[in-house]
């Protein structure tokens, strides 16, 4: 018996995978008539070292997030997702969606694409997915 997933957590960055995966997680929702939750996450520590202020970088950007998400729950909307809620946060991406986010929605599900658009950081500290992964608190679908 397969199961069903009621509320499904995807994260998206703008980048390739992260659409190929809010695609997925559009069509698990529907199939399972669940809940969707949209996530993108401001990294502080990213906006922390520009050298412009970082309080109105990281507003800049969180504004910029908002428009962004308003598109993703519209398309959402009109592929027929009843429960749409999208989530902006300024944080560590790893942590907010491994940990913050399923715990606050009781996420059953998390898509994540299998690389975003953080070559640097990855190099440096490793891949958001790769965390997500080994720490989420349900089952995690990786899409390529």
């Amino acid at each position: 018996m397969l199961r069903e997933y009621k509320n499904i957590l995807v994260a998206v960055d703008s980048s390739k995978n992260s659409e190929v995966a809010f695609n997925e997680a559009m069509r698990i929702a529907k199939e399972n008539n669940g809940s969707l939750y949209i996530a993108c996450i401001v990294n502080e520590i990213e906006v922390t070292y520009s050298s412009f202020a970082p309080s109105k970088i990281l507003q800049q950007e969180k504004e910029a997030i908002e428009v962004e998400l308003l598109k993703k729950v519209h398309d959402a909307d009109e592929f027929g997702i009843a429960e749409i809620t999208p989530i902006v946060e300024i944080g560590d991406p790893k942590h907010v969606i491994s940990t913050v986010i399923p715990e606050q929605h009781a996420i059953d599900l998390i898509v994540i694409g299998a690389t975003g658009k953080g070559a640097l950081q990855r190099a440096k500290v490793g891949t958001t997915t790769s965390y997500v992964v080994e720490h989420a608190p349900c089952n995690v679908l990786v899409v390529r």
